[in-house]
């Protein structure tokens, strides 16, 4: 294959960001990465966007992340937990957040025990709040003109969870080399 497939009707080059990556079987791959990179990047400036237009700004995509996580269900949360959760294998960088959501008094720190468990004040709860009525007047709102009820939606999380797996099973057999 010269790099280009026959999708339907005239012949479409994929849309990779790295061509030396791509063999000739793997240019589906390739796009799938492709869109994972531009779909991080755009949710990331949505999330940080969105806080801000919620009055909380300064915040990085993590300690958005990291808010709603602790605020999720309303229950404490320990830091192997919210990294457990969020799929995050670097626990300082979750750490950091944890210690600027504090200072900001939009997260709470409580020790029992040897443990330390975090939750939502009712100030970031507040703040959670207040960024789900933007999420919804501005992302929900656009998302429901789709139509159809989120079974394409439902496939793409499933996809994403399954190339998690992966891609992690694939970072494993990288460190082994």
């Amino acid at each position: 294959m010269s790099g280009q497939e026959k999708i339907t009707g005239p012949t479409v080059s994929p849309i990779v960001s790295s061509e030396h990556l791509a063999s000739p079987d793997s240019w589906r791959l390739s796009e799938f990465e492709y869109g994972l990179i531009i779909a991080d990047n755009a949710f990331s400036r949505w999330t940080v966007r969105c806080m801000a237009a919620a009055g909380y700004s300064d915040f990085s995509p993590l300690d958005v992340l990291v808010l709603h996580n602790v605020n999720h269900r309303g229950k404490p949360k320990r830091l192997v937990d919210i990294c457990f959760v969020l799929h995050i294998e670097d626990q300082h960088t979750v750490n950091y957040s944890l210690k600027k959501l504090v200072k900001m008094a939009l997260v709470r720190r409580e020790k029992k025990g040897k443990e330390i468990f975090y939750a939502a004040s009712d100030e970031g709860a507040k703040a959670c709040a207040k960024y789900r009525e933007i999420r919804e007047q501005c992302l929900t709102s656009a998302y429901r003109t789709l139509g159809k009820e989120g079974d394409e939606v439902r496939q793409a999380a499933a996809l994403l969870r399954l190339f998690s797996g992966l891609y992690d099973q694939a970072s494993r057999a990288a460190s082994s080399l």
